[in-house]
C-alpha cells in the first residue's frame, strides 16, 4: 500500500455555513469572476470591455496564472460571496510580472526581497449583502493561513479607494500617507506619469478616528493590522478608484494570531 500523502485540501478555514478556500476549478474561478464583474462593473463604476460585458465576468491575462481564494456560502449552492487573487514571486517571474508593477516602482523592493517569498494581492471584493465582520474576519484568516502554509515573507498590492477626484479623498490619503507610510528605505513610489500627491492636508488637521472610520473595509483592515502605505496615490480610470500602495511583511502581523493560526494549519494537516 502506498504511504504517499494527499495533496494539500483548498480548504483554509470555515464559520457557519461559510467556508473559504482555493478555487479547484475552473467553474469556481469564472465565479469568482463574475462576482467581481457584479461588484466592480455592476455596483460601482468600471468599464468593461466588450469582452467581459458580453461574458459577465471580470477577467484578465492575469487569471489563468494565479490562484483565487474564496468564501463560499454551503447554504447557497456554494455561491461565491468574496474573493481574492494571489499571485507568489515564482508565478510573477515566469510570466508578465507584478500587476502593481503598472503603477508603482517596485524593482528596488524586490532586489531588496531577493530570495524571500512574496505574495501580491488583488482583485479583492465582497458582495454587499456579506459585508460584514464575520466575513471579512473569514476571509483574512484564509489568507493567514495561506501565508504560514505557504511560508509567505511579505505580502503587497494596490487598495482602492472609491472615485477618481483627490480632493473628495483628501482626508483619506492625507492620514494615510501622514500616518501609515512606509519606512524610507522600503518606500515604494508610484511611477512619474502617474503619480498623485497624498499629503494634501497638514498632519495636525486630521481627526485620525474619523479618517480610519471613512476607509473601506478592506483597507481598513491593511493599516489596523500593522500594513505600510506607498508614496503617491494612482488614479485608476477603469475601475473608477484611487489606488494606494500596500507593504505588508508578514512579521508585522500580531504574533499571537500567527501562533493559533499555525496550530490550527497544523492540526488541518493532521
Amino acid at each position: 500500500m502506498s504511504t504517499a500523502s494527499a495533496p494539500p485540501t483548498p480548504v483554509l478555514d470555515s464559520s457557519g455555513s461559510l467556508e473559504v478556500r482555493l478555487a479547484a476549478t475552473k467553474a469556481e474561478i469564472e465565479a469568482s469572476q463574475r462576482l467581481r464583474f457584479d461588484v466592480f462593473y455592476r455596483e460601482m463604476s468600471a468599464k468593461p470591455s466588450a469582452e467581459m460585458l458580453a461574458a459577465g465576468r471580470d477577467f484578465d491575462d492575469y487569471d489563468p496564472i494565479c490562484e483565487h481564494l474564496l468564501v463560499i456560502d454551503r447554504d447557497d449552492a456554494n455561491r461565491v460571496v468574496a474573493t481574492y487573487r494571489l499571485m507568489r514571486e515564482d508565478v510573477a517571474a515566469r510570466a508578465k510580472g507584478f500587476y502593481a508593477a503598472g503603477e508603482y516602482d517596485i524593482a528596488a523592493l524586490l532586489e531588496e526581497r531577493k530570495g524571500q517569498r512574496i505574495l501580491e494581492l488583488g482583485r479583492s471584493c465582497v458582495l454587499k449583502a456579506f459585508r460584514t465582520g464575520p466575513t471579512m474576519q473569514l476571509l483574512w484568516r484564509g489568507l493567514l493561513v495561506y501565508l504560514i502554509r505557504n511560508e509567505i515573507d511579505l505580502m503587497f498590492g494596490c487598495a482602492s479607494l472609491p472615485g477618481t477626484d483627490p480632493q473628495a479623498l483628501a482626508l483619506q490619503l492625507s492620514y494615510l500617507h501622514h500616518f501609515h507610510l512606509a519606512p524610507a528605505d522600503v518606500r515604494v513610489r508610484a511611477l512619474p506619469h502617474l503619480y498623485t500627491p497624498m499629503d494634501m492636508m497638514p498632519k495636525e488637521a486630521i481627526d485620525e478616528g474619523e479618517a480610519l472610520r471613512s476607509l473601506p473595509p478592506l483597507l481598513k483592515g491593511y493599516v489596523r493590522s500593522g500594513a505600510k502605505i506607498g508614496d503617491g496615490a494612482v488614479i485608476d480610470r477603469q475601475f473608477d478608484t484611487t489606488d494606494v500602495f500596500i507593504y505588508f511583511p508578514v512579521a508585522s502581523v500580531h504574533p499571537r494570531w500567527i501562533a493559533h493560526l499555525k496550530k490550527k494549519t497544523a492540526s488541518a494537516a493532521g
